[in-house]
């Protein structure tokens, strides 16, 4: 098998694989949905109302994301994503219903975005230390590569099939597509037979949240990740917000358009995936570079005279974003004690997801009162910033201390406990 897809060899994650990138498409097509639902239908073209509508779906993950790293640490990850998956999916036939009834209102979609984030909250966790129950060490990063893949299959497929199916029938039947789409992640969840354990609580008297916390406090190349993901989800990657603000503000585009730009930007996301599912570990120069790009190629696309330049410029974009958070989450991945990993994890979804809640509604209201290029350009603007203070404060540390660190970690033996799992 190619060495780009040789986690696909363990039967287990290849379970997983193929009931996640059904769930992954019908989570697209949700996203477009809801986005356009609240657009132009329960609202005249609101940046804030999307931005408000994003930021409760991410605004969880935030406030719980710690103490569901510690469930999964402590808990059986497979029995958790069961109960997760299960109320993301009751989530999107509540509000299918809503809208196919006609009775679907702003305030409604609000409190289901929340419902969503609060399941969310619990699964992502979860969801990312349980690859590393379904293949061995040395292929964590190659399935951490083929999850991105998979799920950039699906932004590039998901999109492009919402925006047909709400020109044709509306926004009601997609909710409740994604809804049945859940029931392939389950099936393939109930067949899984991971061989992992649930780590034990520590013999020391701290609260494991501040147990955690400790635990990164104490590793720098950690602590700078975690400070470039908040800003990066805060400021570069509310495409949700942006790219609704600009096909239909300043481009004047339908729902099919809108949904091809989700769609053109998983070809660079995809490309990122793949290219990284060829790399046997994380380099802190992919992670720079990464970020250095996203803040370069929004720039641009703020200037874009056309839509079909703007979307071409999406999918650099998409390859940027996707080099650089693929990279963060290896590097979590590999380098971590696995005591520490679900909350470890948990931080860092915790900063990616909490940045977008608090970016996106800032976002949103810059495109509305500036315009939409404005709201862009000013994201793209402090990530370029961040990417080169990050880059700065690498080259002092020199001989790359960061990087090092980085590799040496990687390169650990396997944890004694291991051996018995």
């Amino acid at each position: 098998m190619s060495s780009t897809f040789r986690a696909l060899r363990n039967p287990n994650y290849r379970l997983w694989a193929s009931g996640a990138v059904v769930s992954n498409i019908g989570t697209w097509m949700q996203r477009v949905a809801q986005d356009w639902l609240v657009l132009t239908v329960l609202t005249d073209h609101s940046g804030t109302a999307v931005g408000i509508t994003t930021a409760l779906q991410f605004l969880p993950m935030l406030m719980f994301g710690p103490y569901a790293g510690v469930l999964a640490d402590r808990h059986r990850k497979r029995v958790i994503l069961l109960w997760t998956q299960s109320a993301m999916g009751i989530c999107g036939l509540a509000v299918g219903i809503l809208v196919v009834t006609g009775a679907a209102q702003l305030w409604q979609v609000y409190a289901a975005a929340l419902c969503l984030g609060l399941a969310s909250a619990f699964d992502g966790p979860a969801r990312q230390a349980f690859v590393s129950e379904l293949v061995g060490k040395e292929d964590i990063a190659n399935a951490v590569s083929l999850n991105s893949a998979s799920f950039n299959t699906a932004r590039l497929t998901g999109p492009a099939i919402a925006g047909v199916l709400i020109a044709w029938a509306g926004t009601g039947p997609v909710f409740l597509l994604n809804a049945a789409s859940f029931a392939a992640v389950i099936v393939s969840l109930v067949k899984i037979q991971p061989s992992g354990t649930v780590s034990k609580p520590s013999t020391q008297s701290k609260h494991p949240v501040i147990e955690g916390l400790g635990y990164v406090r104490q590793r720098p190349d950690l602590v700078m990740i975690l400070v470039l993901v908040a800003v990066l989800g805060a400021f570069g990657m509310n495409f949700p917000v942006t790219n609704a603000l600009m096909s239909t503000a300043v481009f004047g585009m339908g729902p099919g358009e809108f949904g091809l730009l989700g769609s053109v930007m998983a070809i660079g996301t995809l490309a990122g995936a793949l290219l990284a599912a060829r790399r046997s570990a994380p380099r802190m120069r992919y992670l720079l570079m990464g970020a250095l790009g996203l803040g370069i190629f929004t720039l641009i696309g703020s200037v874009s005279p056309s839509f079909w330049l703007y979307a071409t410029v999406l999918v650099p974009i998409g390859l940027a974003s996707m080099t650089f958070l693929n990279s963060c989450n290896t590097s979590i991945q590999l380098s971590v004690d696995p005591r520490f990993r679900g909350r470890v994890l948990a931080l860092y979804l915790a900063t990616l997801q909490g940045g977008t809640a608090v970016g996106a509604p800032l976002m949103g209201w810059i495109g509305t009162t500036f315009g939409a290029r404005w709201s862009v350009a000013s994201g793209g603007a402090i990530v370029l910033a961040a990417g080169v203070v990050a880059l700065f404060l690498v080259a002092r540390r020199s001989p790359l201390t960061l990087r090092q660190h980085l590799r040496r970690r990687t390169r650990v033996t396997r944890d004694p406990s291991a051996a018995s799992r």
